[in-house]
C-alpha cells in the first residue's frame, strides 16, 4: 500500500510503499477515506523528546471502512462497514477498556505514533475501540470526529454549567471544538482570543459568541463583550506562559483547564491561584462515550463543524501541506482524501 512516511526533523514525508496491515486477532483493517492533519502530528515530527523514530507512519484522525477482520470478529463485523475509531490498540479486557476509557490501558499503543497510522491506504484497528458509522453521517463530517471528541472530553472535564461565561486561548482546531461544545453545553458567553482574522471568522461561524485579540488587556477585553469575567478559561495553545497568563486573569473560584500541548518547560507562580482558590483540571483524549456522543450528535445535525476544515489534499500532496502547517497560515484542519 501507499503511506507517507516520516524520514526524519527537517525532512518532508516521503509517499513510499509499505506492506499492507494484516488484523491480528481482534483487530480489523480500515481503508482509509480521510485522515486529518493534527498538531499532535507536527510535534512528533520536530527535533525533541517527542520526536517519533525514522520511517513511522503517523495519522490518529481517520474514518473509512472494513476490508479484512482479525480472528473472532466474523459475526459482529463486516466488510463495508463505515467506521472510526479510538486510535488506540489496547487490550480490550482490562478495567480502562471495558469502561471505554482505553487511553488509560496499561499495555496501550498509540496509533499514529507507535503503531502505523491513517496516512495510508489501510490501518489496523482494534475491535473494541472501532464504532460503526450511520448512514446518515457523509463520511467526509465523520473525519472530524477525534477532534471534536478532544473538545467535548476538555469541556466535560471543566463542568461547564448552563449560563456560564467561557474563554479560550486560540481558534486552532481544539480551540474551535471547545467553543462549539461550550455553547452547545449552554454557556452564556464563549469568547476566543486569537490574533489570526481567518480563525477569529471560524470561531464565529463554530459557537463563539465575541473574538478578541490576545493582548495584556485581556481580561478587560473578555468583560466588556461578555459583561463580566469567566467562569471557565480554556487554554488551547499551548505556549509558554499561557497558563500563567490565564491564572492572572482568572476570578475568585474560576475553572482552568490546559488543553494545548506545551513541548517545553514553563513556569507558573502558583500564588494567585492559591488566592483565587482557582481549580486547574488538565484535559487529554477522550473516551468512548465521547466518540459516541459525537457521532450522535453529527448524525442527528445538531451540531455542524464542516467549517473547521479548510483544505482536503490527496497523498501525494499532503506532505507538502503538512510541511505548510508549521507556518502560520489561514489553514485549520487539513484533511488527507485517501479514497
Amino acid at each position: 500500500m501507499k503511506a507517507a512516511v516520516f524520514k526524519g526533523a527537517g525532512q518532508p514525508m516521503q509517499v513510499e510503499t509499505v506492506s499492507d496491515p494484516d488484523p491480528a486477532e481482534r483487530q480489523l483493517v480500515v481503508e482509509v477515506a480521510y485522515c486529518g492533519i493534527c498538531g499532535t502530528d507536527l510535534h512528533s515530527t520536530r527535533e525533541g523528546p517527542a520526536m517519533l523514530p525514522c520511517n513511522s507512519v503517523l495519522g490518529h484522525e481517520f474514518v473509512g471502512e472494513v476490508v479484512a477482520l482479525g480472528k473472532g470478529l466474523q459475526s459482529h463485523w463486516q466488510q463495508g462497514d463505515r467506521v472510526c475509531a479510538l486510535p488506540f490498540i489496547s487490550c480490550g479486557h482490562c478495567a480502562a477498556c471495558v469502561t471505554g476509557r482505553p487511553f488509560e490501558c496499561a499495555s496501550i499503543s498509540c496509533i499514529g505514533l507507535d503503531a502505523p497510522g491513517g496516512f495510508a491506504e489501510y490501518v489496523a484497528t482494534s475491535e473494541c475501540n472501532t464504532l460503526k458509522l450511520p448512514d446518515q453521517l457523509s463520511t467526509l463530517d465523520a473525519a472530524l470526529i477525534e477532534p471534536l471528541a478532544v473538545g467535548l472530553h476538555a469541556v466535560r472535564a471543566s463542568g461547564l454549567q448552563a449560563g456560564q461565561r467561557v474563554l479560550i486561548t486560540g481558534a486552532g482546531p481544539i480551540g474551535l471544538a471547545v467553543a462549539l461544545w461550550a455553547r452547545f453545553m449552554g454557556a452564556r458567553d464563549v469568547v476566543v482570543s486569537e490574533p489570526a482574522h481567518d480563525r477569529r471568522a471560524l470561531a464565529l461561524s463554530m459557537g463563539a459568541t465575541a473574538v478578541v485579540q490576545p493582548t495584556p488587556d485581556l481580561a478587560e477585553q473578555f468583560a466588556e463583550v461578555a459583561g463580566g469575567p469567566a467562569d471557565v478559561i480554556f487554554e488551547c495553545v499551548g505556549a509558554p506562559g499561557l497558563i500563567q497568563q490565564c491564572i492572572e486573569i482568572a476570578p475568585r473560584r474560576a475553572m482552568l483547564v490546559p488543553v494545548g500541548v506545551c513541548e517545553q518547560p514553563d513556569t507558573i507562580l502558583p500564588f494567585p491561584a492559591l488566592i483565587k482558590e482557582l481549580s486547574i483540571r488538565f484535559a487529554i483524549a477522550y473516551t468512548r462515550d465521547d466518540y459516541e456522543t459525537v457521532i450522535t450528535m453529527l448524525a442527528q445535525g445538531r451540531i455542524n463543524a464542516a467549517p473547521m476544515v479548510t483544505q482536503v489534499v490527496s497523498l501525494d500532496e499532503m506532505p507538502a501541506a503538512f510541511e505548510a502547517l508549521r507556518s502560520p497560515s489561514n489553514q485549520c484542519k487539513v484533511l488527507t482524501r485517501l479514497k
